[in-house]
């Protein structure tokens, strides 16, 4: 049954939040090498001072409760759920985050959106802010059957447009290659998923898959952790927020697409507010979801879901919008064309991994454009 939701953390539970924060014994960290050997300690003093003297919850719990806040259950699993409506004249839209990101990712999209004529539907992923905990880890494939049966439900009888980067376009494309008689249309902005036995095979395939494996070597401890020991990394988390802070940070300032100093040192603040951050951070801290939203990456290592089956591909329309990604760069449209019917292919200027938040208009554009003749 869907009802209505809105957000409102306890007394109690701020006032624990903010003493941790105030409590967090900076003098037994010294500084490794800044951003050279994980998250800038400046950088993470700076959003810490900001949370603890300016960032106020409050305000920001009031302006996300003036959208439509919903929780439903779906097999056994609450999912909360942003819902903004059109007037139907377009398909539905699906818009769905990943990790470290949150349901406000895409907040300068869903009003333009719907005055477009979609209803556009924004959830969080099962184990992410106010979704409910799965039983246990399920991974990007279990997650879209979830998301189709939301939309099933929300629209009974229609077919509908998913876009979707990070997780979002994993568990999206699982969606295409599962439900193609009803995803209409397939818009993203990371490739996470390709065919068992698709590999580079040209020279610029090969000189892509060669930089993936480097940048793996640098980049990738996070999710070898959160794939094979999420719990004993939520346990170290659980109860420190400035922790959880840490965590969250260094991947904006990792794989945002930013200038950097010759100490490598991101101009976070050039592209991010330091409230954004925080409510994204509160989001994973205050629910207490950090944990279960790791529990994806060990779901996809128990299903399997990192490739699609031999001989399949995504026959659903796929729009891709190519934004130079620092550490997870889409491969060629050649090797990407084995996987996914690719209808539309746009190579961005600027833009990072975190596309809705660096580039909105860009990234709405894009969309836009894709689906302009979707019905």
């Amino acid at each position: 049954m869907t009802r209505s939701f809105r957000i409102a953390i306890s007394d109690d539970r701020l006032v624990r939040i903010r003493r941790q924060i105030e409590d967090f014994e900076w003098k037994d960290f010294p500084d490794a090498g800044g951003w050279k050997s994980g998250v800038g300690l400046t950088d993470l003093r700076r959003l810490v001072d900001n949370w603890i003297k300016t960032f106020d919850w409050r305000a920001q719990e009031a302006k996300l409760n003036r959208r439509q806040h919903y929780l439903t259950d779906v097999d056994g699993q609450t999912l909360h759920f942003v819902r903004a409506r059109g007037d139907g004249s377009r398909l539905p839209i699906l818009l769905l985050h990943g990790w470290p990101g949150s349901f406000i990712e895409f907040e300068e999209l869903i009003d333009p959106l719907a005055e477009d004529g979609h209803d556009v539907v924004v959830p969080s992923l099962p184990g992410f802010a106010f979704s409910g905990r799965p039983d246990a880890p399920i991974g990007p494939r279990r997650t879209a059957a979830l998301m189709d049966r939301l939309m099933r439900e929300l629209f009974p009888g229609k077919r509908y447009i998913v876009q979707g980067g990070d997780w979002g376009s994993a568990v999206g494309a699982w969606m295409a290659h599962d439900y193609p008689d009803r995803v209409a249309a397939l818009h993203i902005n990371m490739m996470t998923a390709q065919a068992d036995g698709v590999d580079p095979e040209t020279a610029e395939e090969k000189a892509w898959g060669e930089r993936v494996s480097k940048l793996a070597g640098e980049e990738r401890g996070y999710f070898l952790e959160q794939s094979t020991r999420p719990q004993t990394l939520g346990i170290a988390m659980s109860d420190s927020p400035v922790g959880v802070a840490a965590w969250i940070l260094e991947k904006f300032g990792v794989w945002a697409d930013v200038a950097r100093d010759d100490a490598g040192r991101p101009d976070l603040w050039a592209a991010f507010d330091e409230d954004l951050l925080l409510t994204n951070i509160m989001l994973y801290v205050a629910p207490r979801s950090f944990v279960t939203s790791t529990w994806l990456y060990r779901g996809r290592v128990l299903e399997g879901s990192h490739v699609f089956p031999a001989g399949s591909r995504v026959t659903v329309p796929t729009g891709v919008a190519a934004f130079p990604d620092p550490v997870f760069p889409l491969p060629p449209r050649a090797l990407a064309e084995r996987s996914y019917r690719i209808e539309s292919w746009t190579d961005m200027e600027r833009g990072g991994h975190f596309a809705a938040l660096e580039q909105p208009d860009l990234l709405l554009a894009d969309l836009r454009a894709f689906v302009e003749n979707v019905r």
